[in-house]
């Protein structure tokens, strides 16, 4: 099922409902444009969000995710969640939801990949694993299949068994990240696996906020949030990331500034306030550090090129 414009859910008489019960007995694929929309707290299915402009927010266990574009963030099945989206300027936002029979036999089929035949097969043979409910990266290989599924829909319409097959390419490249991602819970210097997981999650918390929100957060506020002492936060921190809380933050700012001087144009001083930093000059010194170049500099030379 393909669906390209978000519903309102304050239209009278809309069937909440039978909307949501879409998203367990159909594979749908989300693609739409729009300045506004809220999708009130419900409980989901095993989904992939992101956006190719804009940004969208999701609340997930009480915390605040901002998904902005070159990000992804998975959902798991049964997980209550809610989304908004109020920019006042046009946000283009891909979500792509996994019935979760589809699911649990693509995952069997990455787990043992040798043909079984029908009498063998078994339709509740093991589950989807748990996935990190973080932000992640979009990296080249999935954006350009994303993007593939989104072109070969504009072009040829929405077919079933083609997209189908896209969507069981994508479930393996998010099974590999999440492969990934328990490599990395390696990193964290606690004895029990599931020790290093719960760990992991709560560092997770801690990362999301900084990437969700670019004023000053203190290390207390964190600790909270991630439920996760000050000590330990800034060590395993560490450990996983390899860098502080507060470095960590700093490049995230310096790379979403970096993004903003793309465009074709742009106030230094609204720059400035929009990656959460108050004084202009510290900035430009800042962003001098990390790139070679003055934001202004960095700004003509892109466009230079262009």
């Amino acid at each position: 099922m393909y669906i390209n414009a978000l519903p309102d859910h304050s239209k009278p008489g809309f069937d909440e409902k039978a909307h949501f019960e879409l998203f367990h007995t159909h594979n749908v694929i989300v693609n739409a444009v729009t300045r506004k929309s809220y999708c009130k707290e419900h409980v989901g299915c095993l989904s992939f969000k992101t956006v190719l402009s804009g940004t969208e927010k999701y609340i997930v266990n009480g915390n605040q995710i901002t998904v902005r574009p070159g990000q992804f963030l998975i959902l798991n099945d049964d997980q209550s969640y809610s989304s908004e989206i109020e920019t006042g300027m046009d946000v283009q936002s891909v979500a792509i939801f996994f019935r979760q029979k589809f699911a649990v036999s693509v995952f069997n089929d990455f787990q043992q990949p040798d043909v079984k035949l029908p009498d063998d097969c078994n339709d509740h043979e093991g589950q989807m694993p748990g996935f990190f409910q973080t932000l992640y990266q979009l990296q080249p290989g999935l954006m350009n299949l994303v993007s593939a599924m989104l072109r070969s829909i504009n072009k040829y319409g929405y077919h079933k068994n083609s997209a189908d097959e896209f969507m069981i390419r994508l479930l393996h490249r998010l099974l590999l990240e999440h492969k990934l991602v328990m490599q990395q819970t390696k990193k964290i210097t606690a004895v029990k696996a599931s020790t290093r997981k719960e760990i992991y999650k709560r560092l997770c918390v801690a990362k999301d906020i900084l990437h969700s929100s670019f004023d000053n957060i203190n290390l207390e506020l964190l600790s909270r949030n991630a439920i996760i002492s000050v000590p330990h936060l800034v060590r395993y921190f560490r450990q996983v990331f390899g860098v502080s809380p507060h470095q960590y933050l700093t490049a995230v700012r310096m790379r979403y500034a970096a993004e903003l001087l793309l465009k074709d144009s742009i106030n230094l001083q609204e720059l400035t306030l929009q990656c959460g930093f108050e004084d202009t000059s510290s900035f430009c010194r800042l962003f001098k550090k990390y790139y070679g170049h003055s934001p202004l500099v960095y700004h003509k030379i892109h466009h230079s090129c262009t």
